[in-house]
């Protein structure tokens, strides 16, 4: 049952969503930041200690070979292969028009100065196990990261204690291109990726969600290599008219109040026999679901229904809110999409539950958090690339823009840049400072 709150409460509305925010345990910080300095000090031989110690598997190779790829590739059913391959297609189709191109500028008397987009040259992808492991997510790292042409790709997950890994994630990086895949989790992998082993690569940066021992790591990394975001708890927001139907609007809040029992789901709705009508969908949805308790306790805590007066106001709030993914069932709901203007993804209409993004539609998932959505984007071909600036002075241009910059540089006290200039604007090519 979603709590009811008014348009007055915004102030409580995000006291109740940051509080979903976890301090780094004092005793996972000590215990990850002592795993990251024995995998740089000793390489393979910590990873595969911290392996057996925490996957219970002993291992002699963490590289999985092509042909052991290929293998577990054969065992996967024909009907998800092809519904993998159409969903990369159309993840594919979306992420190329974000590719970038650089620009050269041409001015006179020799001068010229432009900007290059640039690949990185390495990515590493974690994965988690077990009955975490999303297929899903290993599209949405990877395609992008190869569109740009990141030229290393390698994705890391941790092993069962059989030593097997997931086939659906094997079969996704096949799909999507990974170069390597290594069996290797927590935060000894995130270590492995940064600093690099004997058999692990070190890469420019690291993306892909994971536990607190994971995400922990990637914060500690962070400024070793790039990494894609710190993200929270997911969270849904649903935008409802009177035309909405209840059992749709209650089964796109489950699909996320099944994630995590800190998951959010909010209903901004202009109809107060929706609200009434969608607690009884959510009671009666919730039961037939094997993560019934996760979803109950997720939405008796952080799920709340809001009445508000139009489809504008409920836009404005859901803006202060900037939620990650923001649902708008609503009649003509393309007409609103201007006024949205704070979240990570939206989706228009009755049918386009947040469950096509996540999968299928080709749009990407891995998204802004806990009000983020105010300053960051979604992952995307942006995310693997860098810039590169360059610049050319003629002469003659010096000669002419000399004494400005000059000037500029005594301003600001740095007689050093001021002299690089004098010496070349100088008969004999020298010049004392």
């Amino acid at each position: 049952m979603l709590k009811i709150m008014n348009d007055t409460q915004l102030d409580d509305i995000q006291s109740f969503l940051a509080s979903r925010e976890i301090d780094t345990d004092k005793e996972v910080l000590f215990q990850v930041e002592f795993i990251i300095r024995e995998v740089r000090k000793n390489g393979d031989e910590a990873v595969l200690a911290y392996t057996q110690k925490f996957d219970k598997v002993t291992l002699e190779n963490m590289c999985m070979s092509e042909s052991e790829m290929d293998e577990i590739y054969a065992t996967v059913d024909a009907i998800f292969i092809a519904d993998l391959q159409e969903a990369a297609a159309n993840i594919t189709l979306f992420h190329k028009q974000q590719l970038q191109q650089g620009y050269e500028i041409q001015k006179n008397d020799g001068v010229y100065l432009g900007q290059r987009v640039l690949p990185l040259d390495s990515v590493g992808v974690y994965v988690p196990g077990g009955r975490a492991s999303y297929p899903s997510s290993v599209l949405m790292n990877v395609i992008p990261a190869k569109l740009v042409g990141v030229k290393n790709i390698v994705m890391i997950t941790p092993p069962s204690s059989d030593g097997s890994v997931n086939p659906y994630v094997v079969a996704a990086a096949k799909i999507a291109g990974v170069d390597k895949i290594y069996k290797v989790g927590g935060a000894q992998g995130i270590a492995a990726l940064a600093y690099g082993t004997q058999s692990i690569p070190k890469v420019d940066k690291i993306v892909g969600p994971g536990n607190i021992y994971v995400a922990t790591a990637k914060k500690l990394v962070y400024g070793r290599v790039d990494i894609d975001m710190i993200a929270g708890p997911s969270e849904i927001l649903v935008i409802a008219d009177d035309n909405a139907i209840p059992s749709y609007v209650a089964a796109d809040l489950i699909s996320q109040a099944e994630h995590d029992p800190l998951a959010s789901s909010i209903l901004i709705t202009t109809s107060q026999s929706l609200i009434e009508a969608v607690n009884k969908q959510l009671v009666i949805q919730s039961k037939q679901l094997p993560k019934q308790s996760i979803v109950e306790q997720s939405l008796q805590t952080y799920g709340c229904a809001i009445l508000v007066n139009n489809i504008e106001e409920a836009i404005e709030l859901s803006n202060q809110i900037a939620p990650e993914h923001l649902e708008l069932m609503v009649e003509n709901p393309k007409s609103y999409l201007d006024l949205v203007t704070h979240a990570g993804s939206v989706f228009l209409g009755y049918y386009s539950c947040e469950s096509i993004g996540d999968y299928f539609g080709g749009t990407n998932h891995v998204l802004p958090t806990n009000g983020t959505a105010r300053f960051y984007s979604a992952l995307s071909c942006d995310s693997f690339i860098k810039k590169s600036s360059y610049l050319h002075y003629s002469k003659e241009a010096l000669m002419k823009d000399g004494n400005k910059i000059i000037n500029i540089a005594l301003k600001e006290r740095l007689e050093g840049h001021a002299n690089a200039v004098k010496v070349r604007m100088s008969d004999e090519g020298c010049e004392s400072i």
